[in-house]
């Protein structure tokens, strides 16, 4: 115990250091994307080749913007590199979605992903996640919406440490393995704010050390919901405030697993489990007379805790309102939602995503004037002190510790 605690240490972050972004919390909220780099701009749909997403990611240091919405259908992996801020709220129109296969956000040190689509489908290469992370250090994703995993559809496992997953939607892991993903690493992740939605097990599976805080967990199948991990090595969690609500898919409990090396700290989790259209769960028990298999802890373990800590009633408003790339929600989310908001009468787990309609149609859109091509429009420039026709600004850093490009990329989703 000594031990690790001495590790948990080393991993708590200064308060008092640069946000990722206005809003950013927990143990990945630190991560510095591209802020020191240039602006790359996105100008197509195409899998690969100068102005596409790939290409974008593919070298460290940028803050990538869109000025384009729609799908990029990917045919192989997209490899994401270190200090990237992928900034998914600048597309126009119905804003970005990739599909067609996975990401790996894998050694993406310091990497800042928020308001993008990963749909993989049966296109994607089979055993892979929707998106992976198996090493790297300081990472936030917020406002993704993320599917149909062959393998699992969110993992971060291995060596990864100060990972945020926040406000994002993990859905429809494809059967027959139908995952919403592993949390497995002892560096340390925070998952505040998401939708588990239409996944068989691991909503998530969780080992080592984590934080799970105000989470939505709708329609698990057989194989679980919070699958606490059972193996030998040891883990120290928070699951606090979260709202469990069964869907017609679902066959065991909330909780499930866990061993005598899995020490959790459990508040105030709801649990709905009639089915009947109506919210009206009620608290989960939180003493071992329930679950003797983990190792309940008295105190809460001192990670760096979300911004605003809801209610479970609250906090279900506030994953159905903005959870996902919400900006411009598109069918697939829309659907999703529906089902949480039937209480417990809808939802399914799936095979293949054309039984729910595919990606569907995203509207293109029009970016506004650039003159400068700085990723700042015009009249974002103007009415902010800024020269429209000078390229060099855009980088540069604002008296508030942000790049001129990063407050205008974070004032969209403010």
């Amino acid at each position: 115990m000594k031990a690790s605690l001495s590790t948990l240490a080393l991993l708590l972050q200064s308060a008092a250091a640069q946000l990722a972004f206005p809003g950013a919390d927990g143990l990945g909220k630190n991560a510095v994307g591209g802020r020191y780099g240039e602006v790359y701009k996105v100008t197509n749909l195409d899998d690969s080749g100068t102005g596409s997403l790939r290409d974008a990611v593919s070298q460290s240091n940028r803050i990538v913007v869109f000025d384009v919405g729609g799908v990029i259908n990917i045919s192989s992996r997209i490899v994401v590199k270190s200090k990237i801020y992928i900034a998914g709220q600048t597309a126009p129109g119905g804003g970005i979605t990739i599909y067609g296969d996975g990401w790996s956000w894998s050694d993406a040190d310091d990497s800042i992903a928020r308001y993008i689509r990963v749909r993989m489908g049966t296109g994607g290469t089979s055993g892979k996640d929707a998106i992976t992370v198996a090493s790297g250090n300081r990472l936030i994703f917020d406002h993704l919406s993320v599917s149909w995993g062959r393998d699992e559809t969110f993992s971060i496992s291995g060596d990864a440490s100060n990972v945020t997953i926040q406000n994002t939607i993990i859905a429809q892991g494809l059967e027959t393995h139908s995952c919403g993903g592993l949390m497995e690493t002892d560096g340390g992740i925070s998952l505040f704010r998401n939708l588990y939605i239409d996944n068989k097990t691991r909503n998530p599976k969780v080992k080592g050390v984590n934080d799970f805080q105000n989470n939505v967990i709708y329609n698990w199948g057989g194989g679980g919901g919070y699958i606490a991990g059972d193996s030998s090595g040891q883990s120290y969690a928070n699951i606090i405030n979260n709202y469990f609500i069964s869907g017609p898919s679902t066959s065991v409990t909330a909780f499930t697993r866990g061993n005598a090396n899995f020490h959790a700290y459990v508040k105030n989790n709801f649990y709905d489990s009639d089915r009947d259209g109506v919210l009206d769960g009620s608290a989960l028990c939180e003493t071992s007379t329930c679950y003797s298999s983990i190792d309940f802890q008295s105190t809460q373990y001192n990670y760096p805790g979300p911004t605003t800590l809801y209610t479970p009633q609250q906090a279900l408003e506030v994953v159905l309102t903005g959870a996902g790339a919400s900006r411009s929600r598109d069918s697939v989310d829309t659907q999703l939602i529906t089902e949480v908001r039937s209480y417990g009468t809808k939802g399914a787990l799936i095979s293949d995503e054309d039984s729910v309609g595919g990606p569907g149609t995203i509207a293109s859109g029009t970016a506004p004037t650039d003159s400068d091509g700085d990723g700042i429009p015009d009249a974002w420039e103007t009415a902010n002190g800024l020269n429209p026709n000078d390229k060099s600004d855009g980088m540069k850093i604002a008296s508030n510790g942000y790049s001129n490009l990063e407050n205008y990329v974070n004032s969209l989703v403010s």
